[in-house]
């Protein structure tokens, strides 16, 4: 393990040399011709091999329909060439929000979601004389959830003594119940049949971050139908997923974006070493990849760690953190190459069903030679962009027609669109999309900064 470094490479050849002492996995191509080959999904084909993460931009109305920001976010994303758009979280009860700008997808305004993704879709045609692939992905924030205002509410599967404190939890609240757990089954398919009427190619059932679906697969301490083994633990996932299935049919995409390793202790972390929960134990992954591939899923994107607790790094490899997150003890690289394993690992298990592969943005102008390496041996079938696609949407336009990315349009991973979910507002690219984000960055800083002070006296 090595020290924590800042991205300062001025040629392939340096970060070739850094990646040869750490002696890290990480492989590199020039071959970028493999991002245009066409990629099956289920029953839709993405016309090439770049995808958009679902990057939350916290700026949906307080009804859940779509905002200005969001529509200029995704049609940005269609303009800049992205084939396949995986749309942001979507709350599936109003009491799952973890913003109240979140995006919240209802019958009262389906028309809404509609009339924004044929927009979408329409500026990928003009532009490309093709159709993107969209799908939605739909969650409950759980513990972080807060629908209203400042004011966390959250609901939990279980306590965690180092993170119920993180939201104003004291250990002694009553977690949600066996009836309540069983209730969401509908509220996801409720979901899934408004998208799909909405126009979207499919759904994705999150359960990953720490969100009240992929905390309950680390619940070996719960009790009940949803607690301790791992079939009660994936009971949710499994469920869901059957009754979507089911009330949707075949000719639509069911996709999960799932943790395989949560970088937190055990008996509350999912995939983690019993000793050291540093350690990826990958035997519960694995055996939750084969579950997925066995009900029919259609896609696949894993990760890792939580956002919202002091080891961020593990989801998103950065040069600066938010504030009060600690500078890790690795070196970004080893992050890099922890995610990209993850991916290689589900990707092989997962056979001829679509694996995305995340971890690109610390890279910045260097991403298309670690994404074609990663395609082109079998690591992943797509490459993914989050935090780098706020920054630089028209990213995969340039790799496919230029061969290049232009480093002064990159992402440099200062974590201020992270810091902008923390304090509770819009979220967008503060250094490359400034004229839009700085002045709600700053606005909201000093909200934030208000509040706690006020909390101090």
């Amino acid at each position: 393990m090595a020290h924590h470094e800042k991205f300062n490479f001025s040629s392939l050849e340096e970060l070739k040399a850094k990646i040869n002492e750490l002696g890290v996995d990480i492989r590199l191509s020039d071959d970028f011709s493999v991002f245009r080959r066409p990629v099956r999904i289920g029953s839709r084909m993405s016309p090439n091999a770049f995808a958009v993460l679902p990057m939350e931009g916290c700026d949906s109305n307080r009804d859940g329909s779509p905002g200005e920001l969001a529509k200029r976010r995704y049609h940005r994303f269609a303009a800049g060439g992205f084939g396949f758009i995986w749309w942001e979280s979507c709350a599936i009860v109003e009491e799952g929000r973890a913003n109240e700008l979140q995006m919240w997808l209802t019958k009262d305004n389906v028309k809404e979601f509609a009339s924004m993704l044929a927009d979408t879709r329409k500026t990928a045609r003009e532009k490309y004389g093709h159709t993107t692939v969209d799908i939605l992905q739909l969650t409950h924030s759980g513990r972080y959830s807060r629908p209203v205002g400042h004011k966390p509410a959250p609901i939990i599967p279980q306590h965690d003594p180092l993170l119920d404190p993180r939201v104003g939890l004291k250990g002694d609240e009553r977690v949600a119940s066996d009836e309540y757990i069983d209730s969401l089954v509908q509220r996801y398919v409720d979901s899934a049949v408004l998208a799909k009427e909405a126009g979207f190619d499919g759904v994705d059932i999150k359960a990953c971050h720490g969100y009240f679906m992929s905390e309950l697969l680390a619940s070996h301490r719960r009790e009940g139908r949803y607690g301790g083994s791992f079939e009660n633990r994936t009971r949710l996932l499994r469920d869901t997923i059957t009754a979507v299935r089911k009330a949707v049919g075949d000719d639509f995409i069911i996709a999960c974006r799932f943790n395989v390793f949560d970088a937190h202790p055990y008996p509350y972390g999912f995939g983690v070493d019993k000793e050291d929960f540093m350690k990826f134990d990958p035997e519960e992954a694995v055996k939750l990849v084969r579950m997925l591939c066995d009900l029919g899923v259609n896609l696949l994107s894993s990760s890792g760690g939580n956002p919202h607790y002091i080891y961020p790094q593990v989801t998103r490899p950065f040069d600066t953190p938010s504030l009060g997150i600690p500078t890790p003890d690795e070196h970004p690289l080893e992050s890099i190459a922890r995610l990209f394993d993850f991916t290689r690992l589900i990707q092989k298990e997962a056979g001829d069903i679509p694996v995305i592969g995340t971890g690109y943005s610390w890279l910045r102008q260097y991403i298309p030679y670690a994404g074609a390496a990663n395609i082109s041996d079998g690591s992943c079938s797509l490459v993914g962009l989050g935090r780098s696609c706020l920054a630089y949407p028209d990213a995969p336009y340039d790799i496919m027609n230029k061969g290049m990315m232009d480093r002064k349009k990159c992402c440099i991973t200062c974590s201020k669109c992270i810091q902008m979910m923390r304090d509770h507002t819009s979220s967008g690219c503060v250094i490359r999309d400034s004229k839009i984000y700085m002045l709600i960055y700053k606005q909201a800083r000093a909200e934030a900064e208000e509040r706690a002070n006020t909390e101090k006296k």
